[in-house]
């Protein structure tokens, strides 16, 4: 018998649970052995190696976080501890890793099936949906959607008090929570890091809205671009504002826990079976993508160093929309 192993890394994104569970039914279905390894890369180097039964994954299909833990580890940076995670591997007989992660997690992913010849596969999960080579990544849609349940209340208050808001959400190197969230949420300006506008242009635009007769301004920003509280300080000082006129709110970690949404549930399950049947027709070192409605898998080099970027019609399209 066949033995997999599969690991959960990074940060953790709501749908990490589904997959997982997919991933060791599936494998029993085709007559595999599957072993979880607690902790991620963590796990890997320090031998946290447990032996899953499909009744192990019973009933954590709608649970957020992951039942086999996740880590950042920067140990596995180095060959030395590579070396290790990869001896560990071969004393338990595993035949094949699977990797769920994100961008980080890839590149760990990357070297480990390139400098010793193991079969990897690795599923992008990542609430910032950044992951190059896919056009989705467990986790995205649930984030989108947290985020967007507290910014349509946050703008009931701006709405009520005639105020100007600003709400920072997640996405340190990547804008795709705070844009789509924006558009989900009719936000009037937009801001992510890919693509920031000036100070004077965010200004300009306030005041045209001001003008216009606009009595409340809702601002949706990625905290790579300014943080909500320096943002709220600036325009405060330049426009001449109170505390009271311009708020702002930390999101925070919320939109990374809790329950998955259907989409998520179902586009985990589906990661899952799709790279345990890739497995099985010998597809290693690769990644699942999937691209224009199809699951399919790429090399796992093409990931290496790169970031995907919104779309720039995506952006014009918000701003065709915003503050009116």
């Amino acid at each position: 018998m066949k033995r997999i192993a599969v690991l959960t890394s990074g940060g953790d994104a709501p749908g990490l649970n589904a997959c997982i569970r997919a991933i060791v039914r599936a494998g029993y279905n085709f007559g595999l052995e599957v072993w979880g390894i607690k902790r991620g890369y963590k796990g890997l180097i320090e031998e946290e190696f447990t032996l899953m039964s499909p009744r192990d994954v019973s009933g954590i299909l709608d649970k957020g976080g992951t039942i086999l833990l996740t880590s950042r580890e920067p140990r596995f940076e180095k060959y030395s501890f590579r070396k290790r995670a990869y001896q560990n591997l071969k004393k338990y007989d595993i035949d094949g890793l699977f990797i769920i992660g994100g961008n980080g997690s890839f590149q760990g992913a990357y070297l480990l099936a390139k400098e010793f010849n193991f079969p990897v596969i690795a599923i992008p999960k990542t609430i910032d949906n950044d992951t190059y080579g896919t056009d989705y990544t467990i986790g995205f849609d649930t984030a989108i959607n947290t985020a967007v349940w507290a910014i349509s209340k946050i703008r009931d208050t701006t709405y009520s008090h005639e105020r100007i808001f600003i709400v920072e959400v997640m996405g340190r190197k990547s804008g795709f929570i705070a844009l789509h969230a924006g558009l989900a949420s009719g936000a009037d300006i937009t801001l992510i890091p890919e693509y920031p506008y000036p100070l004077y242009i965010i200004k300009e635009s306030i005041k045209k809205a001001l003008d216009r007769g606009k009595k409340s301004i809702l601002i949706v920003v990625a905290e790579g671009v300014i943080h909500a509280r320096e943002l709220a300080l600036i325009l405060r000082e330049e426009l001449g504002f109170n505390e009271d006129d311009i708020r702002y709110s930390v999101l925070g970690y919320i939109q990374r826990g809790g329950s998955p949404t259907a989409f998520d549930r179902i586009m985990a399950s589906r990661f899952g079976v799709f790279a345990v049947e890739e497995f099985l027709k010998r597809k290693y070192k690769v990644m699942i993508s999937y691209e224009k409605g199809e699951l399919k898998t790429k090399p796992l080099e093409i990931t290496f160093g790169k970031i995907k970027k919104p779309n720039l019609r995506d952006i014009d399209f918000n701003n065709l929309l915003s503050l009116w």
